[in-house]
């Protein structure tokens, strides 16, 4: 079963707060949202090998570790994970930025595709798929799914806000994958929206209802 890491870092958990509040405007939101996404990132990318090399400073020689040439790409599921790709781009800005979108139906609650466009090598590529709101997990599981087929490989989720039903689902369809959360909720509504959350991600991004 994979990893589930709440991340719980006291910067993270105050920018969190201010997410949540719905006092807060679109403005502050997005970049609350790249900010946490930016600090989580340091957690998400933790393993990523390094290598040993030597350069001169300019007192002497030292033997220093730099990454060892990992490749990296970040994922967002449309449209609220676009909020987080500039902070984590922030830390990596060489790595590549695909794009899945997906759209959840109002009557069946389930993922329907309408956009993939992915990196060429993911195979070569350690992956972060990104999403605010870890919900019901069907858009996720449907997004890891696509990432599988064009032959992803090493896969992290990364989500600010996740529900028990979205974790179980994740987990029970991608075993492998390990989810970075900074906060598990208590449970969904009705309408599939996580309590207490923050929203709708999407619209509190873009300012749209």
């Amino acid at each position: 079963m994979s990893r589930v890491v709440i991340i719980d870092h006291p910067l993270i958990q105050h920018k969190l707060s201010m997410i949540r509040d719905e006092q807060t405007g679109p403005k502050e939101f997005r970049e609350l949202v790249e900010e946490v996404a930016m600090l989580m990132a340091y957690e998400v990318t933790r393993d990523l090998p390094l290598e040993e090399v030597t350069v001169k400073t300019p007192v002497a020689m030292a033997k220093c570790r730099r990454l060892a040439g990992e490749k990296v790409a970040i994922i967002p599921i449309l449209r609220a994970g676009l909020g987080m790709v500039q902070g984590i781009l922030n830390l990596i800005p060489t790595a590549r930025v695909g794009h899945i979108g997906l759209y959840r139906d109002p009557n069946t609650l389930k993922p329907v595709e309408y956009y993939c466009k992915l990196p060429s090598d993911l195979a070569e590529r350690e992956l972060i798929v990104v999403d605010p709101m870890l919900a019901t997990g069907g858009s996720v599981v449907a997004a890891l799914d696509l990432v599988k087929r064009r032959s992803g490989r090493r896969i992290k989720l990364l989500s600010l806000i996740a529900a028990p039903e979205g974790l179980q689902a994740v987990q029970q369809a991608h075993p492998d994958v390990d989810i970075y959360t900074a906060a598990v909720d208590d449970h969904l509504n009705e309408h599939a929206y996580i309590v207490p959350g923050l929203g709708d991600a999407g619209d509190r991004l873009f300012g749209t209802k």
